[in-house]
């Protein structure tokens, strides 16, 4: 081999490694590029779930609010249906004295101990 072929060779050489070189420099170049922009993506997606998840965070405490005025309202209706409960207790007393009340002044019934109030002329009841 002549120095002509072995310079020739040698700058082949030199032109390959600059070659792989650039291509190694700008296949990294690309990679970097394409991690950057895959980390902005991903760092727009959290945000996005943090928001979400701050939403979902407000609708359960929303619901745990609705939740604690139900149980409010019904304690609320609870009462007020053992208060209509008493006063109807007190209704239907007020009801039976007065019917005992009647029964005493109406001369056409007859009490006795056992059997309460009779109307006279009752076929199982004594007459006056």
């Amino acid at each position: 081999m002549n120095t002509g072929t072995v310079v020739a060779i040698i700058i082949a050489i030199v032109v390959v490694i600059v070659i792989i070189v650039v291509v190694a420099y700008f296949g990294r170049r690309r990679k970097l590029d394409a991690d950057r922009t895959r980390a902005i993506e991903m760092r727009e997606k959290a945000r996005a779930d943090e928001l979400g998840a701050r939403e979902r965070e407000a609708k359960a405490a929303r619901a745990e609010a609705d939740a604690k005025q139900a149980e409010v309202d019904a304690e609320r209706l609870r009462r007020e249906a053992a208060e209509r409960q008493d006063d109807a207790e007190a209704v239907r007393m007020h009801s039976n004295e007065q019917a005992r009340r009647a029964d005493e002044i109406d001369p056409d019934v007859r009490t006795t101990p056992a059997r309460g109030a009779h109307k006279a002329g009752d076929d199982d009841r004594t007459r006056l």
